[in-house]
């Protein structure tokens, strides 16, 4: 049965809460909606994860479904824990093993900060669940061969890197290009910082760098490089550890080493956080110089300073819809939308950012509310759709 519009919007389907009583880790689990009795969302882990957290990324994972038109809710898992502890891998198996109820029924969850994939898999699959798809795969209608499809595009590499760790990147660049254009400013002026230097940031940057949008800093967790006239991107990736850290030794004579907290001065017409949630906030936002943020990274930018840059006209792309990649391409192929190909991956996503953001800034251009309200409104209108159609429960129509 359908639930109506008005359900659905009351708050989160369902919160639960895990106290690990060997490390006193905690860990929650946020659905925010079900749509055909499914929700997807990644789980992660780092000290100072909060349940409020979790519960604003999982709202987020349910725009992100439904700004790409996938029948599919939002959810999100969170540890607060040090994922570089020894301990680590031991406290995600027990919350992966007190959460399989919702494992096995309808929360599809996967990578996120703090949780790689593969760590991820093997978790599940010491707890006799397979990948971290599960529930997905129980909802086909063809499991082998959904199965067999997503191990296929995952084992897929772009240039020796695995398709799921840049097709993110790809699709922030293709957002933050979308952007650039709806602007009208002339190719080669925009500039770019990316505050972040993993998976995520680094793909990011370097397709940025492909576009002709020049990459002049970047920031790890040692501080900040700039240079006015371009980083070389590709170098900085090759001296990249597992971490995301920048061996310093492979910097040019030019390049500038700066604190970390100065990336948000350097001069740069786009910024991208693509590192921690809550990274742009009221106390440092004045210091902004971009002319418009791209979040790559889940909620960098609390709504107070979100609103005090659109004061300054300075357009925050969301990042349910910048970040979207990974997810939109996740479920494209587990609906056999998209082969293994990954310029199928590229192309689809490119067309869908195209799509979205442009639809967002030619909003606020004609003064229809900021691009995150405009994202939002395309957003809800395609999930209550979706709720309508399909429903809520696991008794509903095979999405899949």
């Amino acid at each position: 049965m359908a639930v109506s519009v008005e359900e659905y919007r009351r708050g989160p389907f369902m919160r639960v809460e895990w106290n690990d009583p060997e490390s006193g880790a905690r860990g929650w689990v946020v659905v925010d909606r079900l749509v055909g009795g499914i929700a997807t969302g990644g789980t992660r882990m780092r000290k100072g994860c909060t349940e409020g957290e979790v519960g604003d990324l999982a709202r987020g994972m349910s725009y992100k479904t439904g700004v790409l038109k996938l029948p599919v809710g939002g959810a999100k898992g969170g540890l607060d824990f040090d994922p570089h502890d020894p301990r680590a891998r031991e406290v995600l198996g027990r919350f992966v093993k007190a959460m399989r109820p919702l494992l096995e029924s309808y929360w599809v969850t996967a990578e996120d900060l703090g949780v790689p994939q593969p760590l991820l898999d093997s978790v599940f699959d010491e707890a006799g669940l397979g990948m971290s798809l599960y529930a997905a795969l129980r909802r086909s209608e063809n499991p082998g061969q959904t199965l067999s499809r997503v191990r296929e595009a995952f084992a897929v590499e772009v240039e020796g890197i695995a398709l799921p760790d840049v097709i993110g990147g790809y699709g922030v660049a293709e957002a933050a290009k979308t952007a650039i254009e709806s602007l009208g400013w002339p190719e080669g002026r925009a500039r770019a910082v990316v505050q972040g230097f993993g998976s995520m940031g680094g793909s990011t940057a370097r397709y940025l760098d492909r576009t002709g949008v020049k990459v002049v800093g970047v920031v790890d967790a040692k501080g900040a490089i700039a240079n006015p006239d371009g980083l070389d991107v590709e170098s900085l990736l090759a001296a990249r550890t597992e971490y995301g850290e920048i061996n310093r030794a492979a910097l040019r004579s030019e390049d500038e080493e700066l604190p970390r907290e100065e990336w948000l001065s350097i001069e740069a017409e786009v910024l991208v956080p693509a590192a921690v949630s809550y990274a742009i906030t009221p106390e440092n936002c004045g210091r902004v110089n971009a002319e418009i943020i791209v979040e790559a990274a889940n909620v960098p930018t609390t709504p107070e300073a979100e609103a005090k840059l659109l004061e300054r006209n300075i357009p925050v792309i969301p990042d349910f819809i910048a970040n979207a990649g990974a997810v939109g391409w996740a479920w494209w192929t587990l609906f056999g939308d998209i082969t293994a190909e990954p310029e199928e991956a590229f192309d689809k996503l490119s067309e869908e950012m195209r799509r979205a953001v442009g639809e967002i800034m030619a909003a606020w251009k004609a003064g229809e509310g900021s691009p995150r309200e405009a994202a939002r409104r395309i957003s809800q209108k395609n999930l209550d759709e979706f709720a309508l159609e399909y429903g809520e429960t696991s008794q509903t129509r095979n999405i899949l």
